[in-house]
């Protein structure tokens, strides 16, 4: 059964100047998450910050709970070794995960400037 849907947009322009500080990079994304947008260079680095930013603004969409739920840095948008794109949790993200029997479906794209994610939240139970 579906909990719920979330989508989000992002523009790769934005995010590559805000990764450009530190603080923005610890502040929104996992360390894991830091190594992923930091082996990537040039224009592939700003698309991937910017997709996994869009993942969690569509996360936190598909909860219900606006940014006042979770941290930013609670959720994680990773790559399986195919490339294929997941959501990891810590903190009160996998504790409402798990309290509401949810598992998270993620697809990320990017194009022309634009990085978008879509999360479906799925019961199960």
């Amino acid at each position: 059964m579906i909990y719920g849907i979330g989508t989000d947009l992002c523009d790769v322009g934005r995010i590559e100047k805000s990764i450009a500080r530190p603080a923005f990079l610890q502040h929104v994304y996992t360390p894991a998450e830091q190594e992923l947008i930091v082996a990537h260079t040039g224009k592939k680095q700003a698309e991937t910050a910017a997709a996994n930013f869009a993942a969690k603004e569509a996360f936190l969409k598909a909860c219900g709970t606006g940014l006042s739920g979770f941290s930013m840095a609670e959720i994680a948008a990773l790559r399986q070794p195919s490339g294929a794109p997941y959501l990891e949790f810590t903190g009160k993200a996998v504790r409402f995960m798990a309290q509401n029997h949810l598992q998270a479906h993620l697809s990320l794209t990017h194009e022309a400037g634009l990085a978008g994610a879509f999360v479906v939240l799925e019961r199960v139970e």
